[in-house]
């Protein structure tokens, strides 16, 4: 795929280059003329920071929903997640030297030298740590890289469970395996690559399904008993045309502080399996649970213990779910989409942090759509939890009223709705 000088790149973007690429993107979410917009004003930044006229190159990389497996993944159980319509894009060209200046829309710019490549304990938390840490993964893998420069930015919602983060991981992964990997590393690498910057770099423990579902694209199946060679089964799914709407809802809520939170779900999954002498929850069973449930209440408390049986029960139900769509039966899945929900509140116990009991948005919004759905469509926390988003399946004929009912309580523009986008991180143009 050739590069294009900046200025006739904007030429091609308003003869309409990209519009047959959209639909894959972005599927009836969209209009030419924004998407056109888009590009070309990244194009046009990429000018103004770079300030040159040389050969670029453009990348989208998808936000991702979770669609089942709420906090199964770190303890190495099944997922079900999807790539969908809201990206990260990126305007990028190549340096001749070791300097990466990434410069996101409306952040302060990333510059980088990549010929020091050791961890920075002073840029926890920070997307220096994790372009550093993506930049040593390559090296290790005996990939010769260099500096680049790229203008992005986003439409993943930042805070909203649609894993902004790993968008920006897997665009960076993207950007350095087309500039100088060769497209050497497959999707599944540049997933592990995106979640040991986030570990070992950026210094937070999360798992890895993030990362597989913004570079895979389309709805995956996960299963993460190996998470060196996670088993991924794509399932091809329309939700719209089966009769509902997919759409993820802000609550609200800060997830600045919240990290200790999220942390305690798999120390805790992982205190219970060592009680039982193993490693995480996926090497014992629920049935061996019980059977030494007197004595490890008494060895890691209750709250670990429940959190250990939703691990049990969520971990099957998200391996049951990809063959309810398979055999394209809506109707079970959204049953056990709706026991999902439940199990994350009674059991994994994550609507809302036992710091802030007085703010529990998460709760509302999920108690304001089961009276509103009346036992149709569906409707879980998104995510992580305890802030942030819920996830509903609206019917498709009452969506406008859905959206009416929950802008008048929470604010206007808090309801998106999504689509499954089945391309994977990748360069379009």
């Amino acid at each position: 795929m050739r590069a294009y000088q900046s200025t006739r790149l904007l030429e091609k973007i308003s003869e309409g280059m990209l519009h047959e690429i959209y639909p894959k993107l972005y599927g009836a979410f969209y209009t030419a003329e924004d998407m056109d917009s888009r590009y070309s004003t990244q194009v046009r930044r990429h000018q103004e920071l770079f300030g040159s006229d040389e050969p670029v190159r453009i990348y989208s990389t998808p936000g991702r929903t979770e669609l089942g497996g709420n906090h199964t993944d770190h303890n190495h159980g099944h997922v079900l997640a999807a790539s969908i319509n809201l990206d990260t894009i990126a305007v990028v060209s190549p340096a001749d030297d070791m300097i990466a200046i990434l410069d996101s829309e409306g952040f302060d710019p990333v510059v980088m030298d990549l010929s020091d490549l050791s961890i920075h304990p002073e840029e926890e938390g920070t997307t220096e740590a994790l372009l550093r840490g993506i930049a040593a993964k390559f090296a290790e893998h005996g990939c010769k890289i260099r500096g680049f420069k790229a203008a992005t930015s986003t439409r993943v919602l930042k805070g909203s469970g649609l894993s902004s983060s790993a968008a920006i991981e897997v665009l960076i992964g993207t950007i350095l395996n087309d500039l100088y990997g060769d497209y050497a590393c497959s999707t599944t690498d540049l997933a592990i690559y995106g979640k040991y910057a986030e570990n070992v770099y950026f210094m937070k423990p999360s798992g890895l399904m993030d990362q597989i579902a913004c570079a895979n694209g389309g709805i995956v199946g996960i299963d993460f008993a190996d998470t060196a060679s996670p088993v991924i089964d794509p399932v091809s799914y329309d939700f719209r045309a089966k009769g509902y709407t997919l759409c993820v809802v802000d609550t609200g809520g800060n997830h600045a502080n919240l990290t200790p939170e999220y942390a305690a779900i798999p120390i805790e999954m992982r205190g219970v399996a060592e009680a039982m002498g193993k490693t995480t929850c996926h090497e014992t069973t629920f049935e061996e649970l019980l059977g030494q449930l007197k004595g490890l209440r008494e060895t890691v408390g209750d709250r670990a213990v429940i959190r250990a049986i939703h691990f049990f029960f969520e971990d099957r139900r998200a391996a049951d779910m990809v063959g309810t769509l398979q055999k394209d039966d809506i109707d079970s899945y959204l049953s056990m989409v709706r026991e999902s929900g439940k199990s994350s509140g009674m059991f994994l116990q994550n609507l809302y942090p036992t710091s802030l009991p007085s703010e529990q948005g998460v709760t509302l919004a999920l108690a304001m759509t089961e009276g509103f759905l009346m036992g149709a469509g569906a409707a879980r926390v998104h995510g992580g939890g305890f802030a942030g988003t819920i996830q509903a399946y609206i019917p498709n004929e009452r969506f406008s009223d859905y959206v009416i009912m929950m802008e008048r309580v929470l604010g206007k523009g808090v309801v998106t709705p999504l689509a499954i986008r089945n391309t994977p991180t990748t360069r379009i143009g």
